[in-house]
């Protein structure tokens, strides 16, 4: 019975459908995985190529990483994103008692977007993302999800919740299953899928994500690294809409850090929507359509990776950048 609680509020932090209205766009022999959409710096409708990549099929039997076929990734190319973002926030203001750690806070995140937060520590990055999925309320302002707004509390926003996945500094997953049985718990006990598709999907993405021979091993037995890519791997089992990143290389070892940022990446490539708070600048540089810089809980500048980087525009940004590149 508690068992069955924990499992169904762990699914509440992992992802449903994925996003509808997609199609893969072939010419001639090869197929663009482009996106367009819109965002600062870029016209409506105009094309982003993440280095023109090509979906990964040789050698996976034309699954992406989140599982999908490659007919089915929300990655296909050639789509138009609508004009309603995905993620909208709009003045949300957080307190943590006197402290206030969001302030006015607008963003929006529309449906393809790498969108990497950075700034210093205490400066709200990590409970931006929280209050995305509502682990943390908000005391002023709106946060919608696929033009809903999200809702306080109940069935309605634990369904809001589940097409959000979430992957933390700390890996989460439970010792005493597999890893395996880790990545199918959600689809299995949330989504009441059928154990042999759940585990036929979470072996073809923990295979994607690199730890396929690790399946029928407990998390103590496997690396840092393993296991944040078994965190990802749980969450892509539910086949989702956005996932949140908050700051999931942090508590790696400097040596696992790039297997992790290369699932990322890949990922992203395969046009995930991604909300991503690190201090790893060149993911930033390589994956990201959009770098937002925070501090004192304000969101102060924003803008494409090549622009953010070589001509940051406020004093702030130019400060922080000079101690960490």
């Amino acid at each position: 019975m508690i068992y069955d609680e924990i499992s169904r509020r762990m699914g509440n932090f992992l992802c449903a459908a994925p996003p509808s209205g997609v199609k893969q766009v072939f010419t001639g022999s090869e197929t663009r995985f482009d996106l367009r959409v819109t965002s600062p710096g870029r016209t409506p409708g105009s094309v982003v190529t993440r280095g023109d990549k090509d979906p990964p099929s040789d050698g996976n039997n034309g699954v992406t990483m989140a599982g999908y076929t490659n007919a089915e990734s929300p990655a296909a190319a050639g789509s138009t994103v609508l004009a309603e973002p995905l993620v909208a926030l709009e003045g949300v203001n957080k307190w943590f008692g006197p402290l206030h750690v969001l302030r006015d806070v607008d963003l929006e995140v529309r449906a393809g977007e790498v969108v990497v937060v950075i700034g210093p520590s205490g400066s709200g990055k990590s409970t931006l993302c929280r209050v995305i999925n509502r682990l943390e309320p908000i005391q002023s302002g709106e946060i919608r999800f696929g033009g809903r707004r999200l809702p306080a509390e109940g069935r309605a926003l634990a369904k809001l919740r589940s097409e959000v996945g979430m992957v933390f500094q700390s890996f989460n997953l439970f010792a005493h299953k597999t890893i395996l049985d880790n990545v199918t718990l959600g689809p299995i006990k949330v989504r009441k899928e059928k154990p042999d598709i759940a585990r036929d999907r979470g072996t073809r993405i923990l295979e994607r994500v690199g730890i396929a021979d690790q399946a029928d091993k407990y998390p103590a037995q496997l690396s840092g690294g393993q296991q944040q890519r078994a965190a990802i791997a749980r969450a892509l089992a539910m086949q989702p809409k956005a996932m949140l990143f908050d700051e999931p290389t942090s508590a790696l070892d400097p040596e696992m850090i790039n297997e992790v940022l290369d699932v990322m990446t890949s990922l992203a490539g395969e046009g995930m929507t991604m909300i991503v708070v690190t201090h790893e600048m060149g993911f930033a540089r390589e994956a990201a359509d959009r770098v937002v810089m925070m501090d004192d809980g304000r969101i102060i500048e924003e803008g494409p990776p090549s622009h953010f980087f070589d001509n940051p525009r406020e004093d702030r940004t130019k400060q922080f950048l000079s101690k960490i590149l």
